[in-house]
Formats: structure tokens, C-alpha cells, sequence
């Protein structure tokens, strides 16, 4: 007996879904893919970058002063030399000793010279002695020439033997004093009162003339000299009421100048110009120290504005400094800037960015961000 036609149907409809159940159970896959893709999308994309403390580059005027390396110099700086040849025979002073005007400070061998001195002595002695012979042979001459026993010819011989005697005298004079007067530079003085720089001779030494024996200076007449642009030159010389000042190290305290000489010659090769800054007298420095020395600046001598940056957000890497400049997607990309002075908290920036741009304050949050 055959089964009910339901039965045969509820078979056959049992059997569809069986069938399409794979179809079924892809689409219910590819929903939850689709459901979940955000979330993945979201786990995938790249964090964005933490909120940064960031500050605009402001714009603002020059620093009150801009500062210049210089050097210290002595007004009264001497080299001493030898005039003639001679072994050194006595060093009476060394590097770093105080001396007086006129204090011997190197001798010479001098044996020679003054045995060339003795020599030109005598021959002083010899030639006053024949001017004496020939003044008494005129005195006579005279007494016989009034009396009539010679004539006036005669006289004239006896006179002009009389000069020619005085001549020679003062010929060998002279001789004896230039003799004396070589035997002295084999001693060698100070000139002035000072402070010895330097003796590059030692006892034994061989001095020609010209050669260096010593460096005198003196310590109470110092001045810097400094090499600034063409600018900042006419701009002092525009504005004399407005004084310099020098910085020195190990000296707190700025020091005012007391003279200001700003040289006409400009160097064709730099297009720079010295100036010449007298320090206080008193001043302990020694020539050839650093000194930096500042002159005025700023919105007074009309200069450009500059930019200006929080000194927390300089990154100081050994010779490296840097921002972290925060572009317009919030992300810092660090950028190499040339600093100038600081005023305050603020530091001025030569080159590298400019007033508008955003900088980051925290460099070290700013470069963890990726």
C-alpha cells in the first residue's frame, strides 16, 4: 500500500532546505563579516596622535642685544728684541712677573762691546792731549807773531792745527759715547710698568738682532676687539648714545666700555667691521681671553620682527636644535632651527620656522608620537 501524497510532499519539502542550507549559513557569514568589518577596520587603521600642548610662533621684535665673540687685547703690548748678537747670559724675570719701568730683565754677554767702549775711552784721553799740545802751541804762536818774529802764515798753520786737534777730539768723543751707548742694549729694560707674557729664550740662548726675548703687557690699559657686520657698525655709529656693553668670563656683571672706536676699513672678504671697545681700568683679563660683546638691537635700529619660541620646546641633541613643528593633521615633525639670544623664557629663531607655524611644548611626548 502506498504512503499518503502529504507524506511524499513534507519529504520533498524536507529535502529543499537541507539543500539550500549552505547558501543559508554563507550568507549568515558574510553579515557577521560585514558587521564586524568596522571593528576591524578600527583595529587596523593607525592610532591617531594624542592631543599635543602646542603654542603658535609668535612674532615679535629682535632682542634688546645681539651678542658678538670678541677677544681681549692689550693697549700697550710689547715685544721686546735684541739689537745686537750675544749670548743670554742672565734671565731675571718669568712668565707672569710684575715689573717696574727700568727693571733689567735680560743681560747679554757684553764683553766685547765694552772692551771696545774702554778702547774708544782712551782714545778720547789721547785726543784731548793733542788738543791741549795744540792750544798751548797757539797761545805761543800769538806771542810771536805780536812780536813780530814770525809771520802771520806761520800763525795760521799753528791755527789750523789747533782745529784740526779740537776736531779730532770731539770725533773720538762722540766715538766713545756710541760705544758706550752699543754696550747698553746688551742689557734689556723695561719700558713700562707690566706684566711679562711670555720668554721664549733660555739662558745660553744665542740673541741676533730682531729675535724675540720677551712679551711685556700692561694690565691697566685693556680693550676687546670684536669683528661685527656692516649693519650693526652703522648702526653704531648712528646711535652713539646707545652703549655696548661686554660680558667676560668668570665676570658677573656686564661691563660698560669707556671708549667706543668703530674702524673705517671694512673687510671686503666678510663685509665686516672692527670695533675697538676700552675696558675699565682695573679690568682683570688677560689679552687673547674670549670676551663677547653686545651691542643694541631690536625694533629701535628698525630691524624685521623675529620669532619667537618657548625655550621648553627646544630639543638640544649635542649640536642639533630643534622643534617639533605640529603640521595641520596634528601630527610633529622634528625641524632643525638656528636659535639667537633668549629673553626670559623665549628664545629667538634665526631660521627654521616661522611666526604662524604650531610647535610642540613637550618634546619628549611629541616624539613618541607615530
Amino acid at each position: 500500500m502506498m504512503e499518503p501524497p502529504l507524506e511524499m510532499s513534507t519529504v520533498s519539502h524536507l529535502a529543499y532546505p537541507t539543500r539550500a542550507w549552505p547558501l543559508a549559513l554563507a550568507a549568515v557569514v558574510a553579515a557577521a563579516l560585514v558587521a564586524g568589518s568596522p571593528a576591524r577596520a578600527q583595529a587596523s587603521a593607525p592610532a591617531l596622535a594624542p592631543a599635543l600642548a602646542t603654542q603658535l610662533v609668535s612674532a615679535g621684535p629682535a632682542a634688546a642685544a645681539a651678542g658678538y665673540d670678541g677677544t681681549v687685547e692689550a693697549l700697550r703690548q710689547t715685544v721686546l728684541a735684541a739689537q745686537v748678537a750675544g749670548a743670554v747670559v742672565a734671565l731675571h724675570v718669568r712668565a707672569g712677573d710684575r715689573v717696574k719701568a727700568g727693571q733689567l730683565m735680560v743681560r747679554l754677554d757684553a764683553r766685547a762691546a765694552e772692551q771696545q767702549a774702554g778702547a774708544a775711552a782712551a782714545q778720547v784721553l789721547a785726543a784731548r792731549a793733542a788738543q791741549e799740545v795744540a792750544t798751548s802751541e797757539l797761545q805761543r804762536q800769538r806771542q810771536l807773531h805780536q812780536q813780530n818774529y814770525i809771520s802771520l802764515a806761520a800763525l795760521e798753520r799753528a791755527e789750523a792745527q789747533h782745529k784740526t786737534a779740537a776736531a779730532q777730539s770731539q770725533a773720538q768723543l762722540a766715538a766713545a759715547q756710541a760705544a758706550r751707548t752699543e754696550s747698553g742694549w746688551y742689557v734689556v729694560r723695561a719700558p713700562y710698568d707690566g706684566i711679562v707674557a711670555d720668554v721664549p729664550v733660555v739662558q745660553g740662548d744665542l740673541a741676533m738682532p730682531g729675535r724675540a726675548l720677551l712679551t711685556l703687557y700692561d694690565p691697566a690699559a685693556l680693550r676687546v676687539a670684536a669683528t661685527v657686520p656692516e649693519t650693526a657698525a652703522q648702526r653704531l655709529r648712528a646711535s652713539p648714545a646707545e652703549r655696548p656693553a661686554v660680558e667676560l668670563p668668570g665676570v658677573a656683571a656686564r661691563l660698560a666700555p669707556t671708549r667706543v672706536d668703530v674702524l673705517p676699513a671694512v673687510d671686503p672678504a666678510t663685509h665686516t667691521v672692527t670695533v675697538r671697545l676700552d675696558l675699565p681700568v682695573g679690568t682683570a683679563a688677560a689679552p687673547g681671553a674670549f670676551a663677547r660683546v653686545w651691542l643694541p638691537a631690536g625694533a629701535a635700529t628698525g630691524e624685521p620682527a623675529r620669532a619667537w619660541v618657548p625655550a621648553r620646546s627646544l630639543v638640544l641633541r649635542g649640536e642639533l636644535k630643534a622643534v617639533y613643528v605640529v603640521g595641520a593633521d596634528g601630527r610633529p615633525l622634528l625641524r632643525q632651527v638656528r636659535v639667537g639670544p633668549a629673553r626670559g623664557d623665549q628664545v629667538e629663531i634665526l631660521a627654521g620656522v616661522a611666526a604662524g607655524e604650531r610647535v610642540a611644548l613637550d618634546p619628549q611626548a611629541a616624539a613618541r608620537v607615530r
